[in-house]
């Protein structure tokens, strides 16, 4: 496997844009069109699942790579980084579907205070829940791009304004005159 900087650059955006998608993906309370439901909740939790592989597999194959370029420690890194967050999303899922679950149970118990009361605990559970999962998919696809940018080469514009610069910068000092370069340097004398 020989990746440039280029390719590596390229690898960490598309992962950061499949965390982004996930979070487009995230039901919303409130939302008629995205609410909760056991099921989406499922094939995202699959989804995370998924990525989660694509994590450890891109740095598996980087790790196992003999030749390894410079950059790649840090490709690794950005990669290995993401694995945490995909991990508490999925969980923080998991208790979106745990609480689901509830409150499909005790649907025929809503009139009693008890059940009730739970019942609230649990939409207020979900909630948190979804906004973990929102906030830790935010924060993986925010440090892969981080990780992409560190990984980038200098755009070309970049590149020739160093160029121009150096070339300003040796034009413009003058070079030192032959009897500049022989004068002794000024002595301070110091007297006790």
């Amino acid at each position: 496997m020989n990746n440039t900087r280029v390719t590596d650059a390229l690898a960490l955006r598309a992962m950061a844009s499949a965390f982004d998608a996930q979070r487009g993906k995230l039901p919303v309370e409130g939302d008629p069109h995205r609410s909760p439901d056991g099921v989406t909740v499922a094939r995202q939790i699959s989804e995370l699942g998924k990525l989660i592989t694509d994590l450890g597999n891109d740095v598996l194959f980087r790790t196992a790579d003999h030749g390894q370029e410079a950059h790649t420690s840090r490709v690794i890194d950005g990669f290995a980084s993401a694995v945490r967050p995909a991990g508490e999303a999925a969980s923080a899922l998991g208790t979106v579907v745990h609480e689901l679950s509830f409150l499909d149970r005790t649907e025929h118990l809503r009139d009693l205070p008890d059940a009730r009361d739970a019942q609230e605990a649990a939409t207020q559970v979900i909630g948190e829940s979804l906004e973990t999962a929102d906030r830790v998919l935010h924060d993986a696809a925010n440090s892969l791009h981080i990780a992409a940018e560190a990984v980038s080469p200098p755009s070309a514009r970049l590149q020739a304004a160093r160029r121009q610069s150096t070339i300003a910068t040796s034009t413009s000092s003058p070079a030192p005159t032959p009897a500049a370069a022989a004068a002794p340097a000024a002595r301070t004398a110091r007297s006790r």
